[in-house]
């Protein structure tokens, strides 16, 4: 750690795993619901678990991804954090707005719009406190000492997210309308800038844990940028077949969607190939692990189970059903979660001073989390396709589909307890660090003074 004031990262990384214990928490009451042990219906109602479960997803998701700036841009920069109290102002902030919309999905107080469901007057608060944060840590950027591609790339990230969530803020009286624009929101954040902030943070972590040249990672850094917008923008299409748009979409949509897995794969040959030319054998290897699972995991999730249910002939049959389920779950996973989780692991050393590089604890987490995911991929895969034949071919109606295929989410239970086991470890890790101290600032290469001290 070089500047006193990364140490803020620190919070919102603490936040992110609070928060994903709590989305862990209501995907079991689902999951037991969907098994028919729905005794808490009465206190919290399976809509309200479902809005809670994706809410909590986006916001511990944007919580890493704000840690992560206030970690990097100082670093880039090289310059303190422009400032430390107004930092510590946002990330109260965006606590307090996100366990306010948490508790007010419990009394029925949402929007009714998935993935974006929070109240109108919290989406105003939402707004003025990533402006502050991207204000703080513009800032910081424009008075530091050093700039690079790395950074750029993350602050437009960063900004294009903000910018992207203010179509969703627009009311439409009309639900085809409303829909429509609302995929400018949810599609364009995860498979459009929130894939520059991957590329972003992913390039960071190359460059430290590999010892390649920075031109060499950036020059790569552009190609996957370039693949995401060509893709990702006329992608969107994909979700336009059932609300009432132009039937053009159908073809565009179907085209590009074919074409996003070339931004996967192109970020993880990026990030395979910059680890085999790296020239230094790097300690923290949990984050070397969480930084490759990131790219490959993606490439999976994201690219091919993406394709694999959004050509139009197939997305005709699948739309809505759990393969969705099943492509999202290790998508989100591979592309923002497992990336969240490596630079937490990258930066906790370097804000601790401890050297919890390479543990069996650590290497747990890692293995059984996606073992588990893996597994419950596959429980969703079997249950998706079965939904599929019985509600969309066999012609049998939803709650009699939804008995049939109660087995399968046995199995995705199991697997979600060999998941959650994973994340268990991964927070006694975290615990083990404590908590940053300004006795870990260091002037001089991270790891070197770090492994000699």
């Amino acid at each position: 750690m070089k500047f006193k004031s990364q140490k803020i990262a620190y919070h919102f990384f603490a936040l992110s795993i609070i928060l994903l214990v709590l989305q862990i928490v209501y995907g079991f009451i689902m999951g037991f619901a969907h098994m028919g042990y729905d005794g808490l219906h009465e206190l919290i109602a399976f809509n309200t678990a479902v809005t809670t479960h994706k809410n909590l997803l986006v916001v511990w998701i944007l919580s890493g991804f704000m840690g992560a700036a206030y970690f990097i841009i100082p670093d880039e920069s090289d310059n303190e954090l422009w400032s430390v109290p107004l930092a510590k102002l946002q990330f109260w902030s965006f606590a307090i707005v996100g366990v306010i919309a948490v508790a007010g999905f419990h009394v029925g107080w949402w929007e009714g719009r998935k993935f974006l469901e929070i109240p109108r007057p919290l989406d105003y608060l939402v707004a003025g406190n990533v402006i502050l944060f991207l204000v703080i840590i513009i800032m910081t950027q424009w008075k530091g000492g050093k700039s690079s591609t790395t950074a750029w790339v993350l602050i437009m990230g960063l900004v294009f997210a903000a910018l992207l969530y203010l179509p969703g803020m627009i009311y439409f009286d009309n639900i085809a309308v409303d829909s429509f624009f609302r995929w400018w929101v949810v599609h364009l954040w995860v498979e459009g800038v929130w894939e520059l902030i991957m590329g972003g943070i992913l390039a960071y972590l190359l460059i430290k844990i590999t010892g390649v040249d920075r031109e060499v990672i950036e020059k790569w850094l552009y190609v996957v940028v370039g693949l995401t917008f060509i893709s990702g923008i006329l992608g969107t299409g994909h979700h336009y077949y059932y609300t009432g748009g132009p039937k053009y979409w159908l073809m565009v949509g179907g085209i590009f969607s074919a074409l996003e897995p070339l931004a996967f794969l192109g970020m993880t040959v990026f990030a395979i190939q910059m680890y085999r030319k790296g020239n230094k054998k790097h300690p923290n290897k949990l984050a070397l692990y969480w930084t490759l699972n990131t790219a490959i995991v993606s490439f999976i999730g994201a690219g091919l189970l993406g394709l694999a249910h959004t050509l139009p002939s197939v997305n005709l049959y699948t739309h809505g059903t759990l393969v969705t389920a099943m492509h999202g779950h290790l998508a989100f996973w591979g592309a923002y979660a497992s990336l969240v989780l490596a630079i937490i692991s990258y930066a906790m050393p370097l804000m601790t001073g401890r050297n919890i590089f390479d543990n069996r604890t650590g290497h747990l987490a890692f293995w059984c989390s996606n073992i588990g995911m893996l597994g419950m991929t596959c429980a969703f895969a079997a249950a998706g396709v079965a939904q599929v034949y019985l509600e969309r071919i066999a012609g049998y109606d939803f709650m009699t589909t939804a008995i049939e295929i109660q087995p399968h989410f046995f199995v995705l239970i199991l697997a979600a307890t060999l998941f959650t086991a994973g994340i268990v470890f991964y927070i006694v890790n975290f615990i083990k660090f404590g908590r940053p101290s300004d006795e870990a600032l260091r002037a001089d290469e991270e790891f070197e003074a770090l492994g000699s001290a």
